[in-house]
């Protein structure tokens, strides 16, 4: 096991906002820290929702990591302070991989087992937070998006606990790599990896991105795949 990151906050919503979305009136993304000991529950951080229950949250996106470093890279190219939470995350962490974290990786903060299941898609609700021109695409070509992570184990974890990376897949293949679809042979590593009887599975998510770029190539996706995606 590899001692490689820090959890420097625990975020859940702050306030309830106008998302400027008409098929999601509100949004739970204005999220902050919260001091000393915090649950983390099959569902999710303790204390924290989501409004748009059709995209966020669930099983495979129950918590959302972003690292300081990218942040801290955004804060600079916009010229302006990015507090903690900004990016909607739950776990604010450094020194460890967000957006380069690979697909089925798992995580031990405090008594807290985490694995990691998918990058996260930047929408039309992030954007009006935001208030930056192009800001989807802008976040797209950057490929920074940070990483969903659902609960192995459920416990507790606070601001300040080591992030342990307790296991790391032989596939290799990364969150950013399932964004952006980087070469198929690389997803198609990560299709073997998740075949039935390996005890692994994808994030219904991350399975319509495989089948998204299997099929620009002119690839049938697997059935298992093809199932993980219509879940």
């Amino acid at each position: 096991m590899e001692h490689c990151g820090q959890l420097l906050a625990v975020c859940v919503v702050h306030t309830e906002r106008d998302s400027g979305v008409p098929r999601t009136p509100r949004t739970a993304i204005d999220k902050r820290p919260l001091e000393g000991p915090v649950p983390v529950t099959d569902s999710g951080v303790g204390a924290d929702y989501v409004c748009d229950v059709a995209h966020h949250g669930g099983t495979y996106k129950a918590v959302y990591a972003y690292s300081d470093e990218e942040s801290r890279r955004w804060a600079d190219e916009l010229g302006r302070e990015l507090p903690i939470g900004w990016f909607g995350e739950n776990l604010h962490v450094r020194g460890i991989p967000t957006s380069d974290a690979v697909i089925g990786e798992r995580w031990r903060i405090g008594d807290v087992e985490l694995e990691v299941t998918s990058p996260r898609t930047p929408c039309a609700t992030f954007a009006n937070w935001a208030g930056e021109p192009q800001w989807v695409k802008r976040f797209t070509a950057r490929g920074d998006t940070g990483v969903y992570l659902r609960v192995i184990h459920p416990g507790t974890i606070s601001a300040g606990d080591t992030i342990t990376r307790a296991h790391i897949p032989e596939h290799g293949v990364t969150v950013r790599e399932v964004f952006s679809g980087t070469t198929v042979e690389r997803l198609n590593l990560l299709v073997d990896a998740t075949r039935p009887g390996t005890g692994s599975e994808l994030a219904p998510s991350t399975a319509r991105n495989i089948e998204k770029y299997l099929k620009r190539a002119g690839q049938v996706p697997p059935p298992h795949v093809l199932d993980q995606a219509a879940r």
